[in-house]
């Protein structure tokens, strides 16, 4: 009969990072896995890559004070978090 988790130890074997979910529900990275069958195991996932998008904010002047947005000829660069999808960076680009 197969173990249970056969193929995560494979996995780990051949330098899988492996996470095992702790009793407060959380992932946590382990080196050296027990394997027991009543604990779920899992590889780590990669994590999301940044995206990162361009837009040109102008001056808007039929409403003062307020800008619009238009994606060609880029002035602003915005980063995004892969993982939460929260702006972690804007910068001007010229």
């Amino acid at each position: 009969m197969k173990h249970k988790h056969a193929d995560l130890i494979h996995a780990w074997a051949e330098g899988a990072q492996i996470e095992y979910r702790s009793a407060l529900n959380d992932w946590t990275e382990v080196d050296r896995p027990e394997w027991s069958s009543w604990v779920e195991y899992r590889i780590k996932p990669e994590p999301k890559p940044d995206l990162v998008c361009w837009a040109r904010i102008i001056p808007c002047v039929v409403y003062p004070g307020t800008v619009l947005l238009s994606l060609e000829s880029a002035n602003v660069e915005f980063t995004f978090d892969g993982e939460t999808e929260e702006l972690k960076s804007a910068k001007v680009i010229k």
